[in-house]
Order: C-alpha cells, then sequence, then structure tokens
C-alpha cells in the first residue's frame, strides 16, 4: 500500500476508507462492517468518519467494524463547528470516543468552519492532544484564506484539510493544493468519485475501457495521482471495497492524463471551495 507522510512524519495509505451515509440503515450493518474489515485487510486501514454522519451511527458502526483490529487502524473523527470551542470540544471528542470504543482518535478535524473563532479551536485541539485524547488535529473545508487565519490563529500543527476534490472539482488545484503542498500538508479527498456521478460519464468510461478498468478505478487513480493526496471513498460492500483498491496498481501515463485534462480541465483561475 502506497503510504503518504503527514507533517509530523506519521505515515497513512494513500487509499483510505470513508463511512458518510454508513450505519444509517440497520439492515445494511452487516454488509457495511464486513466491508470496512476487507478494507483493513486490504492495506486501507485509515478510516474516516464524523460525529454528524448519522448523528453517531457511522461512529458506532464503525467502532464495531474495528473492533479487535483497533491498533491497525488510523482512526480519524470529526467535530461539528458549533462543538469546536474550548467549552465543548472534550465533551464532542468523548462521545465520539465512547461510540467508537476507543481511548483516542488519531486524527480529530474541524468538520467545517462556522461562528467559533479559529484561535479558539486550535487552543481546544490542542488541549485534547496534549490530554492523550488525540494524537493530531486538522480541519475539513478550510480554503486558503481559512488556512492561512489558521496557521495565523496559532493553527502551525494542522495535520490535513480534508476537501472535496476530485475529477470535476479541481478549483483547489489553483491555489489551495500549491499553498498546502508548500507547507507538506497533505489533504484527504472526499468524494473523490463525486458520490458516483462521476460513473455517468461516458468520456470518462471510454478513457476506462482502453486502459481495461472502471470509470471509479480511473477517477481514484487521478486523485491519487499525487503524492499529498489521501483518498477516502465509501464502499459500502466487500467487492465495491475490492474494486477501490484495485485503483492503486492502475498506471495512469500522460496520454491518458492528458485525455482527462480535456474532458475535465484544470482550473484557469481561483474558485471558492465546493463542499457538498
Amino acid at each position: 500500500m502506497r503510504q503518504v507522510s503527514l507533517p509530523d512524519g506519521a505515515m497513512v495509505p494513500a487509499l483510505g476508507q470513508g463511512t458518510w451515509m454508513m450505519g444509517e440503515d440497520r439492515s445494511k450493518r452487516s454488509t457495511e462492517i464486513a466491508a470496512l474489515r476487507e478494507g483493513i485487510a486490504l492495506g486501507m486501514t485509515l478510516i474516516d468518519t464524523a460525529e454528524m454522519y448519522g448523528e453517531g451511527e457511522s461512529e458506532r458502526l464503525v467502532g464495531e467494524a474495528i473492533a479487535g483490529f483497533r491498533e491497525q487502524v488510523f482512526l480519524v473523527s470529526k467535530a461539528y463547528p458549533q462543538n469546536a470551542g474550548r467549552a465543548r470540544l472534550r465533551a464532542s471528542c468523548e462521545a465520539s470516543l465512547k461510540r467508537l470504543g476507543t481511548d483516542r482518535l488519531d486524527l480529530y478535524l474541524l468538520h467545517w468552519r462556522g461562528s467559533v473563532p479559529l484561535a479558539e479551536t486550535v487552543e481546544a485541539m490542542e488541549a485534547l492532544r496534549g490530554a492523550g485524547l488525540i494524537a493530531r488535529w486538522g480541519v475539513s473545508n478550510l480554503d486558503t484564506e481559512d488556512m492561512e487565519e489558521l496557521v495565523d490563529a496559532g493553527g502551525e500543527g494542522c495535520t490535513t484539510d480534508q476537501i472535496l476534490y476530485n475529477l470535476t472539482r479541481r478549483g483547489p488545484e489553483h491555489a489551495l493544493l500549491p499553498w498546502l503542498a508548500e507547507r507538506r500538508i497533505p489533504i484527504m479527498a472526499y468524494s473523490p468519485v463525486e458520490q458516483g456521478r462521476l460513473l455517468e460519464n461516458r468520456a470518462l468510461a471510454t478513457i476506462a475501457t482502453r486502459l481495461g478498468a472502471t470509470p471509479a478505478q480511473l477517477a481514484l487513480a487521478w486523485a491519487l495521482r499525487r503524492d499529498d493526496v489521501i483518498a477516502i471513498p465509501k464502499a459500502g460492500s466487500v467487492a465495491h471495497v475490492r474494486d477501490n483498491r484495485a485503483a492503486l496498481d492502475l498506471v495512469l501515463d500522460p496520454t491518458t492524463l492528458a485525455a482527462l485534462d480535456a474532458t475535465f480541465p484544470p482550473p484557469r483561475s481561483r474558485t471558492p471551495l465546493a463542499m457538498l
């Protein structure tokens, strides 16, 4: 499994597992748990969740899936922005830990920016790190100006920025990705296949067929072409997990990359960071 380096030197798999909208349907529980465990077995040991996902149900599902495998997993969760201040973040984190059945998170993220000042969030995150409840912290859905403000507020310890990034959402390439790369902060790319919408693109399917791959594998391989990207697709079945894992074996030559650029042009100007 190819690894990505975090700012503190920790290495994590370039391809992880997302869990948005998992854990919400009891009839799918055993299938989803099997999928997460298959991903762990295949080396996709970074698992991302959030207190928002199913109002904690995703965390409970992940907790059940990783029982007995905790030491193999790089566990990520996210806090609601309204909980990201000094008065509420610890309680929010402890609730997530209880649902996950663990005593610490490997990475804890601010889910998106809200009304709590970034300086206060930094202070609260560092307090959690000092208490041993989290190993490191980061953010999600913060654009370049937000990141600059975060650093100015004492947030040099930020580990990652989890953002919407895929073939149809290339805006971050203009300013945000270069800013992060300069500081050796990798991104976590959520919805790397645009919640499945990319699979309906005929041009993408044509290019994928030429490579003997699926459109999903090609979209994932494109996101993973950079050494500073961690992709976290969701997969609700063992077969889907295996399909995602195969993306790491797909080599994109210059001709393929040029064809993808022609179909999904890179940004020519700065655009606001998109969110889902």
